[in-house]
């Protein structure tokens, strides 16, 4: 396995992770999986600011989650880069199942023994739902996939909270764990190089400048806490 220090690629396939605008689900830190939610007014602020500021970047592809929140993310960036979305299903959010919707809190009072499992193994997943480890494999997969159809390339991948989180856990070769060590903003960008022989490298991570005038505007003066 390489160790990065070496000599790599001249040109990494660039993967720029986007965040989906803000959505009710989101205000209220409940669990957004399948569900197909709409952005909010400030969502959409949100994602029209990071659309802006990327349109200042060299992006050649812009790839989405097929849910609406990231899909409409994604149609504001594209338009301002004059460039297609290209959908995939192996960038949607995790399946939480029977905790869709709710909070930690109300999933921990319905079912606490579940949850408690669900926290200590990642290969167990919600009632219903989709485990971390199954994501993660999940991710892994589309990700190699977009960088043999990139390669060298940069690209913006407009997703959600889990898949982001794994794409650094991986590039850092941490535990899964790491997950919960995390915390990504409505509308953020973190960006990871990906080399053809075997390192990723992050380059950010929850970079949320483009959002200080959104902020301003509704009157609040730190990051949403998701």
């Amino acid at each position: 396995m390489s160790t990065g220090w070496g000599a790599p690629d001249t040109a990494p396939t660039r993967l720029v992770l986007l965040r989906h605008g803000q959505t009710p689900l989101s205000v209220e830190g409940r669990f957004a999986g399948r569900g197909d939610i709409p952005l909010t007014e400030e969502g959409r602020a949100q994602a029209g600011a990071a659309a802006r500021r990327l349109a200042e970047r060299p992006i050649d592809a812009v790839v989405s989650s097929p849910l609406l929140r990231a899909r409409d993310t994604a149609a504001l960036a594209a338009r301002e880069l004059g460039l297609p979305v290209e959908v995939d299903e192996g960038f949607v959010e995790t399946d939480f199942g029977a905790w869709e919707g709710l909070t930690f809190a109300e999933a921990r009072e319905r079912a606490p023994e579940a949850v408690d499992r669900w926290l200590a193994d990642p290969e167990v997943g919600p009632p219903g739902g989709e485990s971390f480890a199954a994501v993660a494999r999940r991710v892994e997969k589309a990700r190699d996939a977009l960088v043999g159809r990139h390669r060298g390339r940069t690209v913006l991948v407009v997703t959600h909270v889990t898949p982001i989180k794994l794409t650094v856990q991986q590039a850092v070769l941490a535990p899964l764990a790491a997950l919960y060590r995390m915390h990504l903003d409505t509308a953020c960008l973190t960006e990871v190089d990906v080399f053809s022989d075997g390192p990723m490298v992050v380059r950010s991570l929850n970079d949320t400048a483009h959002l200080d005038r959104v902020r301003d505007r509704a009157g609040r003066g730190g990051p949403e806490r998701a």
